[in-house]
């Protein structure tokens, strides 16, 4: 189970890059978001884009508490950005997805790093 979550996260990863690669740093979130959901397709990965979880608070569900940017495979968390630098919010950000989520693992991407890689983060529960 390890290794497959690793390979789909390096695949991931691949696929951002590329994304990074072609568009460079200087555009809104949104059309990151609609690159890679073409290079994720293109590439064979499954995911689901903008995928909404319910949050439940003291027996409340909340049906549109967020969304996620992409969820792959059913078990990777994505969030983008397009930000000047990643803040700590961002990081509770994808902890947050991946307990309602059920996943251990997720990437926070900030496609406005100069190198996509120092805008990477990985976070596990």
């Amino acid at each position: 189970m390890e290794s497959s979550i690793n390979s789909l996260t390096e695949k991931v990863i691949g696929a951002a890059i590329e994304v990074h690669r072609e568009l460079g740093a200087g555009l809104l979130e949104s059309a990151y978001q609609c690159a890679l959901a073409h290079e994720l397709t293109l590439r064979g990965i499954p995911f689901e884009g903008q995928k909404g979880c319910p949050v439940t608070y003291k027996g409340l569900q909340l049906d549109d508490a967020y969304r996620i940017d992409f969820l792959v495979d059913g078990q990777l968390v994505v969030e983008l950005k397009a930000v000047d630098a990643l803040a700590e919010v961002h990081d509770a950000q994808v902890l947050t997805y991946l307990k309602f989520t059920g996943c251990r693992i997720g990437l926070l991407l900030n496609f406005r790093a100069t190198v996509l890689t120092r805008g990477l983060r990985r976070l596990a529960l």
